[in-house]
């Protein structure tokens, strides 16, 4: 079995870059596949485009977000507590007890703070915990809070990442773990030509609309496209089998569906028939809410492209402790290389 670099993969993981504020994430990036492809561009949204020259003049659109759900200051109170709005999806509860990093003039941990359960009413202990109930405490005054912190300033959550089990477990996994499958994907062409031009775009804004594809897409006109996300591994006490999506260590993910994209059929046909070829272990993805870069890759250009996704079981998503199987992490990137390197063999028409 391939190994995982661990240590390139935790300091992806830890690197903040919520929606829109990316600069972190896309410096490391830059760095890491710089040496291994033959051009690399930043366009005006930010996305990093590197391309891999092929032997034939087509082309093949890769797509991981690197930006990770966070948050944005909007409000410094009087007590230099911190209101803020989420930048991308949030479920509440996951909040609880948490650290953050406000990005200002310098990081500052803070922690989500809210009212203790000994002070709520019967009816507070009730409802559903809301975004708007928590506030963030960084044990400073408001004068002394607001000589690094300003309204507008992002926020990410803090957390390191560990080896669990079989497992790596984290925050924003989603989507760093396909950062990291691209990144290594690009290393395992450098010794070699693709078919066609293969271009691997790490894109922004994914968590709060699939912006930053839709630019890219826009631009390159590929051909072909996969989009690189996670999905949802609903393997766990209480899930009924029709409701897992997926379930961790049962291989990559081929996507059938979601709420914004149906996968071309005929990419679906490739993408299993590559995984037999080569004995690589996969499973079927259809997700019924929630949408990746698929779409837009598929949509945005003059005629459509041929799209599908690669897909990586993760547990625990939008949360802290987001959970990816060593295994569907390594059967990712075979596949994902095969794919690359086969894909000009394959009669692509409509069937008559």
């Amino acid at each position: 079995m391939m190994d995982i670099d661990f240590d390139l993969l935790k300091r992806i993981s830890e690197t903040p870059g919520a929606p829109g504020y990316e600069k972190r994430i896309r410096n490391l990036i830059i760095g890491e596949v710089s040496p291994y492809v033959d051009d690399l561009q930043v366009d005006n949204m930010g996305n990093v485009v590197a391309l891999k020259k092929g032997q034939q003049d087509k082309k093949v659109m890769l797509a991981a977000h690197m930006d990770e759900i966070g948050f944005m200051v909007n409000h410094i109170d009087e007590n230099g507590f911190i209101r803020f709005v989420p930048l991308g999806g949030f479920d509440a509860k996951t909040l609880t007890s948490q650290r953050v990093i406000v990005h200002g003039k310098e990081d500052l941990v803070g922690v989500m703070g809210s009212k203790p359960v000994h002070l709520m009413s019967e009816e507070e202990k009730k409802r559903n915990v809301k975004i708007e109930d928590f506030f963030i405490d960084l044990g400073m005054p408001k004068e002394e809070v607001e000589k690094y912190v300003q309204v507008g300033n992002p926020i990410t959550r803090e957390r390191e990442m560990i080896s669990m089990g079989h497992c790596i477990n984290g925050k924003s996994l989603d989507n760093r773990i396909s950062v990291y499958i691209l990144i290594e994907t690009l290393k395992a062409l450098h010794q070699q030509q693709p078919p066609y031009h293969v271009y691997g775009v790490f894109t922004v804004q994914e968590e709060v609309g699939i912006r930053g594809a839709q630019v890219a897409t826009q631009q390159i006109q590929p051909d072909f496209g996969f989009a690189l996300d996670t999905t949802i591994a609903f393997d766990v006490p209480g899930a009924q089998p029709h409701q897992r999506v997926t379930a961790l260590g049962e291989g990559v993910a081929i996507k059938m569906l979601d709420s914004t994209a149906i996968a071309d059929y005929r990419m679906v046909d490739y993408m299993k028939q590559v995984a037999e070829n080569h004995q690589i272990q996969w499973q079927s993805e259809i997700m019924p809410k929630g949408g990746t870069d698929t779409a837009m890759v598929q949509r945005m250009t003059r005629s459509g492209s041929i799209a599908g996704a690669v897909s990586v079981p993760t547990r625990h998503i939008h949360q802290v402790i987001e959970s990816v199987h060593h295994q569907d992490v390594t059967a990712s990137i075979r596949m994902l290389a095969y794919c690359l390197n086969e894909i000009d063999q394959k009669d692509w028409k409509h069937p008559g």
